[in-house]
């Protein structure tokens, strides 16, 4: 298994689809990468030199922010909004939906399992 970043990636696949395995790497900077270190897309990454997976790594380590230092950046701008008490920061707190989506009906992800309260029912018809 080569190993980008501190992650194992995947040996039976195609060095584009094995590449964003690397947290903060997606398929068009996989592609990206694969051009600037000259190295065939569809090879398969057990198929790869040391050479260009020596290329490979330098790349993303070297010219993009990836994994642990991209997880904590990420975590800081969230603890941030939540220091300063912006509304984003509030919704982040409560684990609500942030980008002003509507929790009515929907955002069962984000809000997790329903709790049913009891009283609540509609008086019947008569």
């Amino acid at each position: 298994m080569a190993r980008i970043a501190g992650v194992d990636i995947p040996n039976d696949k195609q060095i584009l689809f094995s590449l964003p395995y690397v947290y903060g790497v997606g398929r068009p900077m996989a592609a990206k990468i694969l051009e600037q270190t000259q190295v065939d897309p569809t090879r398969k990454v057990r198929d790869l030199t040391d050479d260009e997976v020596a290329r490979i790594r330098a790349v993303v380590e070297g010219e993009h922010v990836v994994e642990g230092d991209l997880r904590r950046e990420v975590r800081q701008n969230i603890q941030r909004l939540i220091e300063i008490n912006c509304f984003r920061g509030y919704r982040h707190r409560r684990g609500l939906p942030v980008r002003g989506q509507r929790t009515k009906t929907n955002a069962r992800t984000r809000r997790g399992v329903r709790r049913t309260v009891s009283g609540k029912r509609k008086a019947p018809r008569k």
